[in-house]
Order: C-alpha cells, then structure tokens, then sequence
C-alpha cells in the first residue's frame, strides 16, 4: 500500500514512516542516521555515535532497537539463495495469518517445512502461541520486515579469530608448528586426540590465516618457523607447463619403471622404496633419500664428500641390508648417473632397481614430496656436509613421527612397527 496509508494504519505521521523506511531511527527530540550521525534538529547540532543494538545503550542515551541499528542497505543486500528473502517473509506472513499449515507455505515457496517453522518460532514475538493463533491479529505476530532487520542484524557478527586468545587449542596448534607440522596436519591430529572435545577443533585455514593475516592474529610471530617452506605469503600453484624439470637422463641399461611389478604400484605390499639424492651447494655435498611406499617411512644416508656411483652404492647397501628381508621389495630411483652402479648394488641387497622415465618425477611422488618436506631442515645452497649422520637421523624420526593424511593421521614410525610386529 502506500506509504501515507500505511502511516495512517500504525498511527504514525507519514514523514516518520518515511524515515524508517531509510533507516532513520528517532531518539527524543534527534533522529539517528545509520551511519552513525545524530542531528538534532532544534539545535542544529549534528554528532557521531556508534550505533549498537537494544539493551546495549546508555541510560543518557537509549539504544536504538535491533530493527532499526541495521543500515537499510544491509537489509535489502542480496545474498545466496539459501536464505530467505524479505518478499519470501512477506509471503510467508500473509500465508500464516490466512491459516496455511507449515507444510503448505514451504510448497508453496519451496522450502522445507522445518525452515518454515523455525522462522516463525525464533521471529514472533508471541512464539509460544502464534501457531495457535494463525487467524489471529488480537496480538502481535510475525512482522516480515521486523525479522527481516531482525536476521540481517544477527548476521553481521564479527568473530575474533580462535587462535587470537592465549588458551590450550593455541597452545596445540604453536607446539605442531613448532615440529614442523603442516596445517593440515595439526586439524586432524585434533581430532585424533580430542575425539570428544568441540572446543579443540580449528581448520587448516584458520590456522593458515592466523599465519599469515596479519588482521586474524594469532600466530603472527611463529611465521619464520611456522611453515616448512618460511613462505611469509600465500602464493598460487604453478601449472605443470611452468614447472621445470629437474631429472637427469641415465643412458645405462636398466629395467624401466614400466616392467616393475603391479603390486608395487598399488602400494598394497609393503618393502618396496623410492630413492634420490638432495644436493647441497656446488653439488658438492649431499644426502640419500628413501622412502617406503606403503608407509611413507624415511630413511637418510650421509654423502659428506662426495655422490658418485660407488659412494652412493656404499651408502645404500648398508642402509638396506638395516631391513628385513620381508621389507626388501624394490627400489625406484630416477635416471641420475649416481645409480650407475645399480647392478652391484642389486646383488649385495637381493632388491631390483627400477628406473623412471625421463622428466616424470611424479612416478617416484613420496620421495619427491619428502625431499620437499626435507628442504625445511636442509634449505638449498647450504652445505650438507655438516651435518654428522646423527642429524640425519633426528631428522628422520621428526618426520617418521608427523601424523600423515594417506595413513588416515596415523604416523609413518607407528605403521612400520605394525608390520615389524606382525611379522
């Protein structure tokens, strides 16, 4: 109807109805703007407040009500279809007061009865009798643009972040971080070790915001160590035609990936491992990599001096011959000329080597994701000839120990030990 009727309907002048309408909310003798501007129209004076909610106000200065703390811009803002629109409320009110059942207006709009209903219930004033009362005006029932307002104000809620404050979850999460553990990591380990407790849960990208958004807090100053790549902002993933290759042809015969047995590539026998080398700087120093397929068990190799054929081979044999025999499936490595002498090496340890194709480091993809994750402790460029085979090995139980998403949060230590035992 027209604006100047309906004013005449609720007993207010028609320039009161008009402010409503714009969100302007009448305070004594000033009007409230939503912006926050209160102009005092004897006066002539025009100051700032904050506008806040009902029952939040000032005994000097009453508190606007919910319904008009709402700019007129937010409540007509349109959002995703799950929620219902003022024109669906309006429908909804003039349904129930002619007497249709929940199930009919949700029909009608098609919405489920349950919406319905808990818009009614948390929306009437009178809740405890409004569905007794469909026919009824003789009290005060659903209002579509009072729960219109009603719902945009309860939206707008700001949160602070749940690792802003000191509290055990940021205390679990600062001790993850601090072994080098993925935010990923962290978010299931929760649930492994708080099974019942809601209040120990956040997701990876709260954890990832409270790193890296300065505004979530948090976490802030754990940054440099934070995160294994000590990236201080995100960036997007490269597409594979931007990625450069960084695997060496090996032009000895040798027994290509292809003929490796089915069962290796299932994962679904343990014993079989893929295997590579981490240089340091010049190429002069590096590192032996091994990783079990089946549970992402790793094992490190001290190559202080030098990576040529035979120094590799001297390192792998014994590191292999430390397994038993049921754990000496196969070894996949790329075409590096530091397997050279894999032939030798196949008959000290009894285990085949099997060789990559040329350019596809994904068909070795857990060593590859493991010298990414070893780089944390051993950055590029530096010289990993310092490191005394005891290091290697610390570093080596810090990731065997990292809870790991293929092995459903379980450990890499844990799985080897259930198949040792088996055994």
């Amino acid at each position: 109807m027209p604006r100047a009727r309906a004013a005449a309907a609720v007993g207010v002048h028609v320039r009161t109805a008009r402010d409503w309408d714009k969100g302007i909310r009448h305070v004594g003798n000033a009007r409230l703007y939503p912006d926050g501007r209160l102009v005092d129209y004897n006066s002539g004076m025009t100051s700032h407040v904050a506008v806040v909610l009902a029952g939040s106000g000032s005994p000097s200065m009453p508190a606007p009500e919910v319904s008009w703390a709402v700019p007129l811009a937010v409540v007509e803002k349109p959002l995703h279809g799950r929620y219902l629109t003022l024109v669906e409320r309006e429908q909804i009110a003039d349904w129930h007061h002619a007497g249709a059942s929940l199930r009919e207006i949700g029909r009608r709009l098609g919405r489920a009865p349950s919406t319905i209903k808990r818009e009614l219930d948390a929306r009437t004033p009178d809740a405890g009798t409004a569905h007794g009362s469909r026919g009824s005006r003789g009290s005060r029932g659903y209002e579509p643009h009072a729960a219109q307002r009603a719902w945009a104000a309860s939206r707008a809620r700001p949160k602070a972040s749940k690792l802003a404050a000191e509290g055990p979850l940021r205390d679990f999460v600062t001790a993850g971080l601090s072994q080098q553990w993925s935010p990923e990591q962290i978010c299931h380990a929760l649930v492994e070790q708080y099974p019942h407790d809601e209040s120990m849960r956040v997701s990876t990208e709260t954890i990832y915001q409270a790193i890296y958004l300065q505004a979530r807090g948090g976490l802030r100053r754990e940054v440099a160590s934070a995160l294994r790549t000590g990236r201080t902002r995100r960036v997007s993933h490269r597409s594979p035609q931007e990625r450069t290759s960084r695997a060496s042809r090996f032009i000895d015969p040798m027994v290509m990936i292809s003929e490796r047995p089915a069962e290796v590539a299932d994962r679904a026998v343990p014993g079989h491992w893929e295997g590579d080398l981490i240089m340091g700087a010049g190429n002069n120093s590096a590192i032996v990599t091994l990783v079990e397929r089946t549970t992402r068990y790793v094992m490190l190799g001290h190559l202080p001096g030098g990576h040529t054929a035979e120094e590799v081979r001297d390192v792998l044999v014994p590191l292999i011959q430390t397994l038993p025999q049921h754990l000496r499936g196969s070894l996949t490595w790329d075409q590096g000329t530091e397997m050279a002498a894999h032939r030798q090496f196949s008959v000290a340890t009894g285990v085949p080597v099997y060789f990559c194709d040329p350019h596809s480091p994904w068909q070795r993809g857990s060593n590859e994701n493991t010298n990414g994750l070893l780089r944390q402790y051993f950055p590029k460029g530096t010289d990993l000839s310092v490191h005394a085979p005891e290091d290697l090995e610390h570093v080596a139980q810090l990731l065997n120990g990292r809870p790991r998403k293929t092995l459903g949060w379980k450990n890499p230590a844990e799985r080897l030990r259930d198949l040792l035992t088996a055994s």
